[in-house]
């Protein structure tokens, strides 16, 4: 059988298969469609202008080394006029991000931009080396994630830049719609499906411009562009209930390749219905709420990102498809998905249901550390009380899209969160 022709060129040999749509492509057909769909996500949703300084939440992994390299490359093909520079975070993780931090000095050197690291000691007096120390494995996610939004708001701040891109994917978004529709949380649906999230409490601006890009496309970037990027698992990674929605969503997408971008548009048509006082949108701005964010929020845990590792396995596949000059279709290992019975549950008499009443979101700032808060002390500041009187025995609910289902509940004695 003769090789496949590109679908769109109809003159090169097509190498692969898109997981979007199935279109054969060849490999320079494929890198400028991904790079002028990310052009179209900038200019339709009207991310950038001119002369803006623009923070990459960097972390060495795929996502946010291609956000990287794409936004290079779109800056000085369009003549964007953006003033690029890679911030980066140091959660203190000995083994994974020492070592990822490096490709991101590398990343530095290649896209010749400016870079900024800030670690959580620095900010908070502890690193997550020292956190898991403390509390064990179970939660570390939810501390995790609450300090890395905050310090890469400080960061930004530290640089004097107002707008932070990060490196969110369509399946993050897609995983993040699923997780809030199981939960029945409207508020948060109708926010974490907004390509760009601000609020009137903070000066910092945030974008997605790899939303509608799917994971397995970025990837096949990478590989073909040659970006040096870091593919080892956090090794404080758990699997919990985001893990169960990613095999939910990698299975759908087995069955309809679209059904990534379907979630996400469903999603996007669901926050529009959601009223604002519910969602805690402000004057029309969708808002992110303190360590609440889709995915994780730019920690590059590349294979605990991707159920058992499927990304490291892609990468693997595509080295050895390309030496065997074989067409590349990006497949998951099959996963046999869990058959439910259909179950109805008929309305006792005339009963109807009661929609549930959401509390409004008031934004405000910590008393203590001044960091946008819908609380009088900001979740951040409790978690580091309870780790810094060495017993973090506190009742804390952290509304984060991380782990441990809708609300984490740290339920280890009684202990009055104070102002001192």
């Amino acid at each position: 059988m003769p090789p496949s022709l590109c679908h769109l060129c109809n003159t090169s040999r097509a190498v692969i298969l898109r997981p979007k749509n199935h279109q054969k492509l060849c490999k320079t057909c494929f890198i400028s469609t991904f790079e002028t769909e990310i052009h179209n996500t900038i200019t339709s949703h009207s991310l950038f202008h001119p002369g803006e300084r623009i923070a990459i939440g960097a972390s060495g992994g795929k996502d946010s080394t291609v956000l990287a390299c794409v936004l290079k490359t779109l800056n000085e093909r369009y003549s964007y006029g953006l003033n690029l520079t890679l911030l980066s975070i140091d959660e203190g993780i000995r083994g994974y991000r020492d070592d990822s931090l490096e490709t991101v000095k590398r990343n530095a050197l290649q896209y010749d931009m400016p870079l900024t690291i800030v670690g959580y000691d620095e900010l908070y007096g502890w690193t997550m080396d020292q956190v898991v120390a403390q509390i064990g494995k179970k939660g570390n996610c939810t501390y995790c994630g609450v300090f890395r939004r905050q310090a890469l708001d400080r960061g930004a701040a530290k640089l004097g830049i107002k707008h932070v891109v990060t490196g969110h994917n369509a399946d993050d978004v897609a995983e993040t719609v699923l997780m809030n529709l199981l939960r029945g949380d409207l508020p948060r649906l109708a926010r974490a499906t907004s390509i760009v999230t601000e609020s009137a409490a903070s000066d910092t601006k945030r974008t997605k411009p790899l939303k509608y890009a799917y994971e397995k496309e970025i990837v096949l970037y990478a590989h073909h562009r040659g970006l040096d990027y870091f593919t080892t698992e956090c090794i404080y990674s758990p699997e919990a209930f985001r893990g169960s929605v990613r095999t939910l969503i990698k299975n759908l997408e087995r069955v309809r390749p679209s059904a990534i971008l379907d979630v996400v548009r469903s999603g996007e048509d669901m926050a529009k219905l959601v009223p604002e006082e519910v969602s805690g949108r402000v004057r029309g701005k969708d808002i992110i709420i303190e360590g609440e964010e889709e995915g994780a929020d730019g920690c590059g845990s590349t294979n605990g990102r991707a159920s058992g590792g499927e990304m490291a396995d892609m990468e693997t596949r595509l080295t050895s498809d390309e030496t065997q000059s074989r067409e590349t279709e990006i497949t998951l290992s099959n996963i046999q998905g869990q058959k439910h019975d259909r179950i109805e549950f008929p309305l006792q008499g005339n009963k109807s249901r009661r929609l549930k009443k959401y509390p409004t979101q008031h934004i405000g700032y910590c008393v203590r550390c001044g960091y946008m808060s819908s609380q009088e002390v900001c979740k951040a500041c409790m978690l580091l009380e309870g780790l810094n009187k060495n017993r973090p025995k506190m009742e804390i609910k952290v509304d984060v899209d991380e782990e441990d289902g809708p609300t984490l509940a740290r339920k280890m004695g009684a202990l009055s969160v104070g102002y001192e």
